[in-house]
């Protein structure tokens, strides 16, 4: 029965969901109509907000067109190409290979975010070269479906946001909250670990659960996966030699990791998406032994970003209408939040946020916007029901990371490398969705009947 489901979900998002690009203008457009019915604006207006948002995740989409660049470049190096073979080589079966590819992206993206989406398809990727008889699209997307827990993890934006005070915290949670939250309270509450752990030890079972049938399975020609081998030219004039000079080579890795000492130095372990990028691209630089080799990896490697730099502003143009304001301070991200804290209790309060996030995330997907969005609105909403802050917090992180599973804008990168479409996986993603919602809405009313 549960496979059958699967087979259902499989079947309709590889006939009916369209391409990434595609799906992204839909949902401009779908936004762009609503805006104009529900906050009373008009076209022109919206039209306006639109091209307000626009180019606004710029630097974001640069830092994702780096991990994805960086990221597969390092693992064009030989040491690391061993690496993936071997830990490949364990699988030996499609069910161990989906087993340890689940559990390596849910506790690589529990760790850091970026980090594990590259680490996570590029497992993915070498499975299904070595691993006889995977499922190419459900490798994947069980590397994706490691992304849910994110923002329960050590790179969770809000928490981290909230453990710092200062005036923007009070202006962003309208004076629901002063003073710095610890991620003790966050991070590491009973509540979040409980939801990772069940996650980090479940979720592979429920990827294994769903393998097609031997006649079913969709594999890929392994020959249509190994990178392009890099080749060292002739040296023929000066230009040569310096491309391949040691010393260049050797202090141009000093530089990168010199720099990367004294972030951590400065900042503890505390990673975001540039030192990942600048740990990515010296480590890449260091296992490829030379400039030109490193140059020629990331020319070949380039093209795996277009999808990124194609739609991202397209989203940030989305989440410009989603926030853009009408003459009486309404917008469709405050009418969707408001609509659920107006029948709201503080039984209900925990659950009933996360469902609005993840209403929302799927329009706003970005952990800095949902927060933008929604803590003016349900931090104070938590306040006056007495919910805790920390709370109200988790269940806004946890619904922007539960419906990033049907949210292409996220699965790009992943994509990229493995050169796949969005309806490849989400038939898969939508079990993903279901399951993890079950656990989360459940964890949030079990706390809402306890605080209750």
């Amino acid at each position: 029965m549960f496979k059958k489901f699967v087979n259902i979900c499989v079947s309709l998002m590889s006939k009916y969901l369209p391409d990434a690009f595609l799906f992204a203008i839909i949902l401009t457009f779908i936004v762009l109509i609503s805006g104009i019915l529900a906050t009373g604006q008009s076209p022109v207006q919206m039209v306006s907000h639109w091209y307000a948002g626009f180019w606004s995740l710029l630097a974001f989409s640069m830092q994702m067109a780096m991990v994805v660049v960086a990221g597969n470049t390092m693992a064009q190096a030989p040491v690391i190409k061993k690496i993936l073979t071997n830990l490949a080589l364990v699988a030996k079966t499609p069910g161990r290979a989906i087993l340890i590819t689940s559990f390596v992206s849910l506790v690589a993206c529990w760790l850091n975010w970026g980090f594990g989406l590259v680490v996570g398809a590029l497992i993915a990727r070498e499975m299904a070269k070595n691993v006889k008889g995977c499922d190419y699209r459900l490798l994947i997307a069980t590397a994706y479906s490691g992304f849910i827990v994110w923002h329960g993890g050590l790179s969770a934006s809000i928490p981290l946001t909230l453990a710092t005070s200062g005036e923007a915290l009070a202006r962003v949670t309208a004076g629901a909250v002063v003073d710095a939250i610890p991620i003790t309270q966050t991070i590491f509450s009973p509540l979040n670990l409980t939801i990772c752990a069940i996650l980090i030890f479940g979720l592979p079972f429920v990827m294994f659960s769903m393998r097609p049938r031997p006649e079913d399975v969709v594999s890929v020609d392994p020959k249509l996966l190994v990178d392009i081998e890099i080749e060292d030219t002739e040296v023929i004039v000066i230009a040569d030699k310096i491309e391949r000079s040691k010393i260049m080579w050797a202090l141009t890795v000093l530089l990168g990791y010199t720099a990367v000492v004294l972030y951590f130095i400065n900042k503890g372990f505390n990673l975001d998406l540039n030192i990942v990028n600048l740990i990515f691209m010296s480590t890449g630089i260091l296992l490829h032994g030379s400039l030109k080799r490193y140059i020629d990896a990331i020319n070949i490697a380039i093209s795996n970003a277009s999808g990124i730099l194609l739609q991202f502003p397209f989203y940030a143009g989305i989440m410009g209408m989603m926030v853009g304001l009408n003459a009486e301070g309404g917008s469709l991200a405050i009418l969707l939040s408001n609509l659920f804290v107006n029948f709201s209790t503080k039984l209900t309060f925990p659950l009933f946020t996360f469902l609005s996030a993840g209403i929302v995330n799927f329009f706003v997907p970005s952990g800095g916007g949902q927060w933008a969005v929604q803590a003016p609105i349900m931090m104070p909403a938590g306040k006056a029901l007495g919910i805790d802050p920390a709370i109200t917090a988790l269940a806004i992180s946890w619904g922007d990371a539960w419906t990033n599973m049907i949210q292409p804008f996220w699965a790009l990168p992943a994509l990229a490398i493995a050169k796949l479409s969005a309806r490849d996986i989400m038939g898969y993603c939508i079990i993903t969705l279901i399951v993890s919602g079950i656990v989360i809405s459940g964890s949030f009313l079990i706390y809402g009947l306890i605080v209750a």
